[in-house]
Parts: structure tokens; sequence; C-alpha cells
């Protein structure tokens, strides 16, 4: 059997398995908030979907060796940000994600983007399998309660990276005089980038901190997603269609995702989908209420044309 073909074997019985579980637990009870966030949704307009297009080639170049966007010569995502200028890079795409740092002068804000999870490597779909919560690192996390747990892979991936992370976004600060950081990502690369997201400011305080995402699976428990919402930092998570890893890992082994959802729907059309988890069938909660109605196709996209990868 060849290695992709075992790869699918390994991530279609983790699905499964999950799946099981997922139907076994009961639904959580629909309450007012779920009312009033169902009530709440509305259409994206044409100009904010445009505005994100930046960050969604940034997030596919995220896929691309550290070699070509340190040079910024990964074909078409790069060719989509023409004057961004790289500072840092690294990872081998196997053991650690590749990632990239460097400042985009256009919009005014350093970037900050990690790979998603490559299906022909086995390291990242283990770490997607590692599915208990812990409580993060002291050093990378200070002063954070310890009832905040988090995805035990997504930690550690996040943690491999971290210290080099933050002195490229620090070098990239000073150079370019901003204070403005966007962490992107796409699958993994999105849960990586969105524990970027609430590390740096605990080590950088002046920084203003936006999180935009693709494809997010669920990284934390219930106090996690209440850390993120209570933070100034702008957390945007967008799903597409019936895109399965968003509504994994499951509610019912206590993870819960933060606010931010913006679902885009089998029309084309994009809505705000309020609160966490939204239940509404607009959402990706009520549209995907397990992975059997889901469709693992959707997940690389096209996300507004851009399909995921390098």
């Amino acid at each position: 059997m060849s290695a992709p073909s075992s790869h699918r074997l390994l991530l279609g019985a983790t699905l499964v398995g999950l799946a099981l579980c997922h139907l076994a637990s009961a639904a959580p009870a629909t309450n007012v908030a779920d009312l009033v966030a169902r009530q709440s949704i509305t259409a994206v307009s044409a100009t904010e979907i445009a505005s994100f297009t930046p960050f969604t080639h940034y997030a596919s170049a995220g896929y691309c060796a550290a070699s070509a966007t340190l040079s910024w010569s990964c074909g078409a995502n790069c060719a989509a940000n023409p004057t961004f200028k790289p500072v840092a890079a690294g990872g081998d795409g196997d053991s650690v994600q590749f990632w990239f740092v460097g400042f985009d002068p256009t919009l005014n804000t350093v970037i900050v983007s990690h790979q998603g999870t490559n299906t022909h490597e086995i390291l990242p779909l283990i770490e997607d399998g590692d599915i208990a919560l812990k409580v993060l690192d002291a050093t990378l996390f200070p002063g954070l309660s310890g009832a905040i747990q988090v995805h035990h892979g997504f930690a550690k991936a996040q943690a491999s990276t971290a210290s080099s992370v933050l002195q490229a976004v620090q070098e990239a600060m000073n150079t370019f005089g901003t204070q403005n950081i966007v962490f992107t990502g796409h699958s993994l690369g999105a849960a990586i980038s969105l524990l970027d997201a609430l590390f740096l400011p605990l080590h950088i305080p002046t920084a203003q901190v936006r999180f935009i995402g693709y494809g997010l699976p669920r990284v934390g428990n219930q106090a996690f997603a209440n850390y993120v919402d209570a933070q100034s930092l702008s957390v945007t998570h967008i799903n597409n269609r019936e895109d399965i890893v968003p509504i994994l890992p499951g509610r019912f082994l206590g993870f819960h995702h933060p606010s931010g959802e913006l679902h885009i729907q089998d029309s084309g059309v994009w809505v705000t989908c309020p609160g966490q988890d939204n239940p509404s069938s607009q959402c990706i909660v009520g549209d995907v209420p397990n992975i059997f109605e889901g469709d693992e196709s959707d997940h690389d996209g096209p996300y507004n044309g851009v399909e995921m990868g390098c």
C-alpha cells in the first residue's frame, strides 16, 4: 500500500471513530443564546469578502517550502501579493509545519502564516489525531488560568515554532514601524495561528493582533473559547460549505469554537454566524451535524476562488 493511501485510511478511521462517538452523544440543548444567534445571521458584502482575498493567498502560501516563501517565489499565491517583503521562514513540512513572517506594505501589517495539514505526510495527521486536552505551557502563555485547555497536538505544533515566530515578528515590527499583525493559516495551520495570536500579545503587549483562519478545527475547551472572545484581538474563522474539519474534535469531547465564524454556503453566499458554535443550519455546526453529512473535498476551498495549497 502506498504512503498516501495509508494516510487516507488512517484519517478515515479516525474520522469514523469520532463520528460514531458524535452520534452516540446527546446534542446540546437549545437555549436563548442559540435562538438570538440564529436571528442575527447576516450576509457578508462583496466588498468585505474581497478584503479577505490577500489573506487567503497568504494562508495558501503557508503550504509552500520555506525557501520559496523566503524568496517570495511560490507561484500564484506569491504573485497575488507582489509587494510582500519576507523576513523569516522555517519548518520542514514534516516534523515542523512550514511557516513564514513578513510585511505587507499595502496593508501596513506583518503577516504570519502556518502550513496546514498535509495529507502526504504522516506526522501532521498524527498531530491532528492527538486530541487530548492539555494546559498551555506557562512559559509561552504566562498568567493563563489552568482551566484553559487546548488540543495537545496543536499546542505541541505551536510551541515548536513559537520562539522563532516571536523573534521574526519583533524584527518585522521594528524594521517596518508597524504594530499591526495578522496571523493566518488553513486547517492545522489555522489552529497554530490562533494559538500564536494569543501567545504574541503576552510577549509584545503593544501588538494589534488579528486572526483570519480557514477551515479551523476546534482548538480548545469552553474556557479557551471564552478566553479568546474576551481578548481585544479580532478573530475570523471562515468555513467552506460542508467542510467536516471545523466540526472536529467534537463538542462531546469538551472542545468549543470561539466566536467569529463566517460560513460560505452552497450558493456561494457568505454569512456571519454570531456566537460560539452557532447551531443555525446556515452555519457550519447546523449545516454539518456529523461527518457523514459533510464533504471532505470542501476543506481546501474554494474560498472566494482560492484553493488552498502551494
